[in-house]
Formats: C-alpha cells, sequence, structure tokens
C-alpha cells in the first residue's frame, strides 16, 4: 500500500520564506483593490459617499486623509456634551439670518429684504446696531448730521434712531425675531493709544451707556442682545494684545445694565471665531473661552456664541480635533462650557455657511474662507441645519452669513461672496435651497438627546386638543412634563401602528415612555393633547449601535477564521 506524503513544494525563488506566486497573487489583489477603490472615488460611489458622510471631503485625496485622521479621533478622549440635560433657550425657531439692513438708504429695500427673509422661514434676523452709527459725534449725541437730504448744500439733522426704528417696525410686521449684535465703537470713544477701527472703548462705561440706551428704546421688541463679536480674533478688539479678561469686564458691566432695564433679555455672548492661534493677535477659542470663565464670565451670559463656518470641508465632516477648524468645532465648547458647570446653556451660531468664492486669484483674501461652488454652498446650507436639528440638541439659532449687501462695490473681497442674494436682489441657489428645506411640510428629524416640543413639529388642530407630529430617528422616545394639576392624557401614534393612550399623572415632573424597541432609522411619532401646557420635551434614545454590535463581532470573528483557514490551507499545500 503506497505511503501518504505532502505534496512537494515547487522550485523556485522565494522572498521571506514565501514563494514568488504567492507574492504575485497578493499585489495582484491588492492591485485589484485599489482600482476598485480608485474607480469607486472617481465616479462618486458608495465608498465615495461613506467617505464624504465621515469627513466632509469632496476630494478623493482629501477623503482617504480625512478617513485616516477621523480614526485617529478614537485615539482621544471626546467631548462631553450632555444631550439629555434641560438647556435654555433652544425652543425656538432655529433658522436665522445675518443682515445689514441699516446700509438700505431706500425703505422699500429693507423692506424688500424683510419679506424674502419671512417667506423663506427664517425666524431670525442677527443685525448690526452699530455704536458709531447711532451715537455718532459725542456722548449722548444721538443726531445724525452726516448728510445734506434735501439739496441745500447743508447736512441735515434727524434721529440717529430713525433708520433702527424702522427695522424693528418691520420684523414685528413679518413676524421675525432680532438679535441686536451691539458693537462698532465711534471715533469719539476709542482711545489714542489704540489704533483699529473696532478697538474697545477707553471708557467701558461709554459702551454699556450706548447698550443701555438700544435696549431701552426697544424695551419690549428686542429681547436678545450680542455683546460685541468675535472679541478673541483680529481686528474685532484693535491693534493690541486680545484680552479674555478685559471682554469678560464688558459682558458683566453690560449684563448688568441690560437686565436691570429688563430682566426678560438674552445676554448672548460675543461670538468666539474659530482659531489656534496663540499669538496674542488671535486667542485660540477655547484657552480664550476657559479664561473668559476664570474671570467670571459664567454668570454674565444666557447664551455662549460661536462661529460656525465650514471652510474647506462640508457640513456631513465628523472629524474632531481640538487643532481642527470645521463645522462640529463648536463640541470642543460645549465640552468646556460643561466642565465650568454651564451645561444647561446652550450654543447659538452667529455666523454659518461655505463660500462659493468664483476662481479668481486676484480677488482679495481668495481662499481665507475656503472656497467651494454655488451648487456645493447650496446643498451644504440645509445640510447644516439639517444635522445641528438632529444631532446637537444644545444648539438653538444658526445665523447663516449672510443675506445681502447694499451694492456690489465689495466684489473684490472675498467674503462678500458668502451673500444670499445679489444686491439687486437675484436670489442665489443658497437662497432657493433653504427656502425649500425651511419651509418643507415634512417635520424635521431629531435624533438622540433632549428636544422641545415647542419646535421641529407640525402642528396641527384636533378635536381633543393639538397634534404636533415629530419624525425622530431612535428606537426610544419618551415625553417629559412639569408638574401637571391635573392628570392628561396622550394619544400616541407611531407611524401607521394603531394609535395608543398614554396617561401623565398629576403631582411631580417626570418623563413617560411613548415607545420603545423601535426598529433601526426614522420613525413618525404623533402627539395628541388636550393643552400642551407643562409637556415640555421629548426625549430620543437610540440603541441602534448596540443592535449591531454582536453582529459585528460576529462577522468579524467569521472573517478573521475564514482567513486563519484559507492562509493554513494555502501553507499546507504548498510547504509554507
Amino acid at each position: 500500500m503506497p505511503r501518504m506524503t505532502n505534496p512537494k513544494s515547487p522550485s523556485g525563488r522565494r522572498l521571506l520564506g514565501f514563494h514568488l506566486r504567492t507574492w504575485a497573487l497578493l499585489i495582484a489583489l491588492i492591485a485589484l483593490g485599489g482600482t476598485a477603490l480608485a474607480l469607486d472615488l472617481a465616479f462618486e460611489g458608495r465608498v465615495h459617499d461613506a467617505l464624504w458622510r465621515l469627513t466632509g471631503e469632496t476630494d478623493p485625496g482629501g477623503q482617504i486623509v480625512g478617513l485616516g485622521q477621523y480614526l485617529a479621533r478614537w485615539t482621544r478622549v471626546q467631548p462631553q456634551t450632555e444631550p439629555f440635560a434641560e438647556i435654555a433657550h433652544t425652543d425656538v425657531n432655529p433658522f436665522g439670518v445675518n443682515t445689514f439692513l441699516e446700509q438700505e438708504v431706500e425703505l422699500s429695500k429693507r423692506e424688500e429684504q424683510m419679506r424674502l427673509i419671512s417667506q423663506a422661514g427664517f425666524g431670525w434676523i442677527r443685525q448690526q446696531f452699530p455704536w458709531e452709527d447711532i451715537e455718532i459725534d459725542g456722548k449722548g449725541d444721538f443726531i445724525d448730521r452726516r448728510h445734506d437730504r434735501d439739496g441745500d448744500g447743508l447736512p441735515d439733522a434727524i434721529s440717529a434712531w430713525e433708520k433702527y426704528d424702522t427695522i424693528v417696525d418691520l420684523a414685528e410686521q413679518y413676524g421675525v425675531r432680532i438679535i441686536a449684535r451691539l458693537s462698532a465703537p465711534p471715533d469719539w470713544a476709542q482711545s489714542p493709544d489704540v489704533t483699529g477701527d473696532f478697538a474697545p472703548p477707553a471708557d467701558l462705561q461709554d459702551f454699556v451707556d450706548y447698550a443701555a440706551a438700544v435696549a431701552g428704546r426697544y424695551r419690549g421688541r428686542i429681547a436678545h442682545y450680542q455683546v460685541w463679536n468675535e472679541p478673541n480674533l483680529y481686528p474685532e478688539w484693535g491693534d493690541q494684545t486680545v484680552s479674555a479678561e478685559a471682554y469678560t469686564e464688558m459682558l458683566c458691566r453690560t449684563h448688568d445694565a441690560l437686565k436691570a432695564i429688563d430682566p426678560q433679555i438674552v445676554i448672548i455672548t460675543g461670538a468666539l471665531g474659530p482659531t489656534i492661534d496663540l499669538s496674542g493677535r488671535n486667542a485660540y477659542d477655547l484657552l480664550y473661552l476657559q479664561r473668559m470663565y476664570q474671570a467670571g464670565a459664567g454668570a454674565c451670559f444666557d447664551v455662549l456664541s460661536v462661529q460656525g463656518y465650514g471652510l474647506w470641508s462640508g457640513p456631513t465632516d465628523r472629524r474632531l480635533r481640538q487643532t481642527t477648524i470645521n463645522y462640529p468645532r463648536h463640541l470642543w465648547i460645549r465640552d468646556m462650557m460643561i466642565a465650568n458647570g454651564d451645561a444647561h446653556k446652550p450654543i447659538w451660531i452667529s455666523e454659518a455657511g461655505w463660500n462659493p468664492v468664483p476662481d479668481d486669484p486676484s480677488i482679495a483674501d481668495w481662499e481665507q474662507y475656503g472656497r467651494v461652488t454655488m451648487d456645493e454652498a447650496a446643498a451644504w446650507a440645509p445640510l447644516a441645519y439639517a444635522r445641528a436639528i438632529e444631532e446637537w440638541p444644545w444648539i438653538g439659532v444658526i445665523n447663516y452669513w449672510f443675506f445681502k449687501r447694499a451694492d456690489d462695490s465689495e466684489r473684490g473681497a472675498s467674503w462678500y461672496y458668502f451673500r444670499m442674494i445679489e444686491p439687486d436682489f437675484t436670489l442665489t441657489p443658497v437662497y432657493e435651497s433653504l427656502k425649500a428645506y425651511i419651509t418643507g411640510t415634512q417635520p424635521k428629524t431629531i435624533g438622540a438627546g433632549r428636544h422641545s416640543t415647542r419646535v421641529h413639529a407640525i402642528r396641527e388642530p384636533a378635536d381633543s386638543g393639538e397634534t404636533r407630529t415629530f419624525r425622530i430617528k431612535g428606537t426610544n422616545a419618551a415625553l417629559c412634563h412639569a408638574a401637571l394639576d391635573a392628570p392628561v392624557t396622550v394619544r400616541v401614534q407611531i407611524d401607521a401602528e394603531e394609535a395608543r393612550a398614554v396617561a401623565l399623572p398629576p403631582g411631580e415632573a417626570g418623563c413617560a415612555s411613548l415607545a420603545g424597541g423601535l426598529s433601526t432609522g426614522t420613525h413618525t411619532l404623533a402627539l395628541t393633547a388636550p393643552d400642551w401646557t407643562g409637556l415640555d420635551d421629548l426625549i430620543v434614545l437610540d440603541f441602534s449601535a448596540r443592535r449591531r454590535l454582536p453582529w459585528v463581532l460576529t462577522g468579524a470573528v467569521a472573517l478573521i477564521g475564514v482567513a486563519a483557514i484559507a492562509i493554513y490551507a494555502y501553507a499546507v499545500r504548498w510547504g509554507l
């Protein structure tokens, strides 16, 4: 009977103990995989889409680098955001836009802007009330003597408040709320020792008095005031070293003065500009904020404001590094707020957007703010709002930068191209895309976190009260309520399932489960209540990842097992 023997390995050269045929097969497989990946990225296939959703990059090279940066994210401690905290000032229309209405000479053009803003569904304008345009020639002097209005060759005196009165009137007429930005000091208030048009005043009390004059005049009509802008960036603090301590003094003194006029006034910090610069000309935003807290700023604001520019990557970018400036950078700001005991305060984004600046290097600061196509800017703007609404319940208002300039004299500057409509009122695709998203008939999707029941819902009258329909992305939902005087029965319907009643007892505040064990994905949740008073928050939880984990681990183990068997069989076959 013949003996069983292992087949002899074929003769030939070897490299690192493996036959050259093995290396050839490996190289061929790598080449095949690389070609498939290159084709997918070039023709924007599934891998391209997946990398876009992780990195916000559209260029294949940027996507590959971005993937590595995204994976490296998990080697670091991630920011704490406490999405289930009770957060004030988030029960608001989240859609805002920056305006320069004071630059429009003709009242009809101011009104046309307000009409278009309201028609697009924006609930807010962030409008400058420039100090230099209100208290022009001296302290307590609110008369404008700069223009000859009747053609007699002599300047005419009118109230400097006049144009701002019309802006407030128009906002009320069109149902739009105002965030009044207080900044831009007049020459008379600035120190001769500090140059720069935006430098803080020599005497902070002059600024406080101007802010109080604005708040007093519009008491009960404007409730939200922003104290300065980008105090950590040049040139907003003049030609001097920026100072978190000096800005905190300005903030706190203004806070106290405005709250004395009306305790309901909401104080918003000057928007922190994203930067990692430590030169003193600019200040690293995270370090600057911590210094503000150490100087006592936590007691002097209701809303923390940041800038939310995407610059070179899109709104889907999920890379999180403290040295990366991208759309989700504010998560690090949120982390610092929580560390300083401010989990209950929101972040409002003062300026956000992507710049469709033309491909023209002669434009000043051509690529300073990033550069995208108009189609990209139009597509990304709604995605930016959608991501914030779904993922970041601590975000209140996001103000797009910006609506319109009065003329096109600044076309030589790159920042001009952020505009949403042209000076002649021609609408850009950005305006059209945002209008379509904001005014859409479907509720905006909300994800894991605590969300106000006053927003992101479609409201409809019902026989037994009012129905609010939400679109949730999660597996569980609960309704949180204040202490109720009497029991309340809420009718709950999920997707097309049969409706059921959930009873909320009187007495202590609490949360009642509405749904659990839902399938992965989005669901329609319709709630009908006879009276929504006290039914404040909707909590969404998402355990989809927990469900997928066993399958992922099983698949990984199976893949490793198959690979090990294949390698062993190959090694036995060829005697390796």
